[in-house]
Formats: C-alpha cells, structure tokens, sequence
C-alpha cells in the first residue's frame, strides 16, 4: 500500500521561490478574479448545477484533443463553449437550464470516456483533467489568463446593469426589455471561459469550489453585488495562494488544500451566521 508523507520540508521557501511557483501564484490571481466576479452571478441565477456541469462537458473536448495532438485548453474551451451556448439558448428558464444542461453533460460525459478509451496518452491526461496541476502552468497560460480577465472586466461592464438585474429578478427584468434570452447566452459564454482558465489549476472534479464556494461565503458576508464579488474574490485568491504555501511546506496536492481552505471560509460564515441569527 502507497503511504503519503505529509513530513514538513525545510526547504518551502526555496521551493516558493521557484519560477514554476511564481507562475502557480500569478495563475491563482487572475483565476480568482474571474472566478470570484461569475460566482455572484452564478449563485445569483441559481445556476450552480451549469457551472459545474460546463466543466464536466469539457472533457471531451480535453480528450478529443489529445486525440488530435492539440492543446488540451483548446479542446476544452469549444467543448465547454458550445455546451454553454447550447444551454444557453434551451435554457431560457431555470427549469429549462436544467433539464438542458442535465441532457448535455450526460452526452458529453460518455464521449469524453468514449475518446479517453480510444487512446492510452488520453486516458492518461485524464487524471490531470479532472484534478489539475496548478504547478505545471507555463508562462504562455498565463498570458492568456490575463487576456481573458481583461476582456471579462471589459464585458461585464458593458453589460453588468442588464446581467445583473436579470439575475436578481427575470421577471421583472424581462418586463423591462431586457433581453433576458440574450442575458442567459453571455452569462453562460463567459462562464465557460472562467471553466476554461480554472480547470488547469484545479481540475473538473474540484472547480466547483473555486467557482461556488467563495462567493457562497461572500453572499453570507456582503450586503451588496459588488462588495459580494470584491468578497468572493478575495477569498478565492487566499484559498489559492495560502494552498500553494502549504502545499510546499507540507507536501501534499496542491488542489485538495485549495478546496480544503475556501470550504472552511464558507463552514465558519455559516456557522458565524447561524450564531448571530439566534
């Protein structure tokens, strides 16, 4: 039986210093930026189960690309972007976006396992997919990442008026003018870009918690969108870079103690919450 050494290592801040952990940490900014902003959003649509299926429909785009010798974020992107679109445009409510979205995962989850079968270099990047490898990010990931960031920042504050009050009440929204099928389509664009960036750091089993969790905290600690996604931010960023340093002080995935951090955040506000609310 394989034994884990969780020892401390002397050495962490040698291995802090070192230009794959300078990239860890720079990635962790700019995820949790994109992650903490489309959170709000997320939890606000009531859209949890779609953020964590766009991983999962993903996969196959991850896979079938190491099929083809592509790179693997390429895949994953157009996967997880026209599952998002096609989600997007059937889902124009929430009851529709979940039977959408149930009906894509499920199809692109078997294709993901069907191309994963049909090479053993697939079915061997599988478990990189799923779980990450935040230290392994390279200087050209990282620009991108911070493209994306810049072009969301942009976006969303073209459309952040509209998007956010069809989130907050579609109804009321929509009774308004407000293009709430075209709302549904960007949202779910842009969240399969977050999915995109994310998933190298932490794979499509642990996203969730990157995506959901801090601004789960947020909601519970904010009173307002804005300080809510400052908030969810925040928490993401630490959740990441205290993961890393633990990571190399005490050996161990780096993934498991990211998730482990931004789930306590949310178990004491909630637990706080639940204390103030007796």
């Amino acid at each position: 039986m394989t034994s884990i050494d969780f020892s401390f290592d002397p050495e962490w801040m040698g291995t802090l210093t070192a230009p794959f952990m300078t990239n860890a940490f720079v990635a962790g900014l700019c995820i949790a930026l994109a992650a903490g902003v489309m959170g709000y959003f997320t939890i606000a649509r009531h859209s949890t189960f779609a953020a964590h299926a766009l991983a999962h429909i993903g996969l196959p785009g991850a896979t079938g690309a190491v099929l083809l010798g592509l790179p693997v974020s390429l895949g994953m992107g157009v996967f997880a972007l026209g599952g998002a679109l096609i989600i997007g445009a059937l889902g124009k409510r929430i009851s529709e976006r979940e039977i959408a979205t149930g009906t894509v995962l499920a199809f692109a989850t078997g294709l993901g396992l069907f191309f994963a079968r049909l090479s053993s270099s697939a079915s061997q990047q599988m478990q990189s997919i799923l779980f990450g490898s935040i230290l392994t990010i390279t200087d050209g990931q990282i620009i991108g990442f911070a493209i994306f960031d810049a072009l969301l920042l942009v976006l969303l504050a073209i459309i952040y008026r509209p998007l956010l009050f069809s989130s907050l009440d579609e109804q009321v929204a929509q009774a308004k003018g407000v293009p709430i099928g075209l709302m549904n389509v960007a949202f779910m664009a842009i969240m399969a870009g977050v999915i995109t960036i994310a998933v190298p750091a932490v794979g499509t089993l642990l996203i969730f918690a990157l995506v959901i969790t801090p601004a789960a905290t947020a909601n519970i600690l904010a009173g307002s969108p804005l300080k809510a996604m400052i908030i969810a931010s925040v928490l993401c960023l630490i959740s990441i870079w205290a993961g890393l340093v633990l990571s190399a002080m005490f050996p161990a995935p780096p993934s498991f103690i990211i998730v482990t951090i931004s789930t306590l955040f949310w178990a004491i506000a909630k637990g706080a919450a639940a204390l103030k609310a007796r």
